[in-house]
């Protein structure tokens, strides 16, 4: 095991990252996204970005973009590179707000939290269409890992924290249990080969109606390249 330091919240650390490990001249056969703060309070990332929808969102969606040539020289016919991004089932209620996705009109900590988590799901599904467009071995999908005992719970309301201490060992998942679909999504022979999925218990299931949208997801797609400062290659694509 080989450890490399990136902070998903700063721009300047993933690109710094991602040049230390092409250095390697590793393959990359699976990118497993799952960086995340959930309910802090309003606050920015050193690039200015609300921090949910930069760290959360924006950060995976530069880190797999600067990654892609490198999964797709990994990837072969018989065993596809994998892209596995982590989201929530707070996107069932997320919405996406394109002329304030930084939350600036009206701050709410859920509502940053559901918006980024919906942000990933409707990434997941474009990149896994351009993808497909392009003939790549390669395949993404989206986890939810439902509701794990980790200290991504450090923001809520006291009496939440209470609640999560008396009955977690009843309701929550472990770490190891929450981190059973992803492994599922990295690593099952049933999922090769196959995209665009929404995991949950290592089952396909249905996301949000609105994570359909294409037209969301090309918009999206466009704006979060413009974002994080890199060509959007996908627009030759229909």
């Amino acid at each position: 095991v080989e450890f490399l330091y990136c902070d998903l919240a700063s721009m300047k650390s993933i690109r710094q990252f991602v040049q230390r490990f092409r250095a390697k001249n590793c393959p990359l056969h699976v990118l497993v996204n799952n960086a995340g703060v959930m309910l802090v309070p309003e606050r920015k990332t050193e690039d200015g970005f609300e921090e949910h929808f930069g760290l959360n969102y924006l950060g995976h969606f530069l880190l797999t973009n600067l990654l892609l040539d490198t999964l797709k020289q990994s990837g072969t016919h018989s065993h596809n590179a994998r892209i596995i991004t982590v989201s929530s089932a707070t996107h069932y209620v997320g919405k996406l707000h394109l002329n304030d996705l930084q939350s600036r009109c009206s701050y709410s900590p859920h509502g940053a939290y559901a918006q980024s988590k919906l942000a990933l799901v409707l990434f997941t599904y474009r990149l896994q269409h351009l993808l497909t467009a392009n003939g790549s071995h390669v395949t993404a999908n989206i986890v939810d890992p439902g509701v794990v005992n980790t200290e991504l719970y450090k923001h809520v309301f006291w009496v939440v924290k209470v609640a999560k201490w008396m009955t977690a060992w009843l309701f929550f998942k472990t770490p190891e249990e929450g981190a059973s679909t992803s492994i599922y999504a990295a690593v099952s022979p049933e999922m090769e080969g196959a995209g665009g999925c929404y995991l949950y218990n290592e089952k396909r299931t249905k996301s949000a109606d609105i994570a359909y949208d294409e037209e969301l997801q090309r918009r999206l797609w466009t704006e979060s390249c413009k974002m994080v400062g890199i060509s959007d290659q996908s627009s030759r694509v229909p």
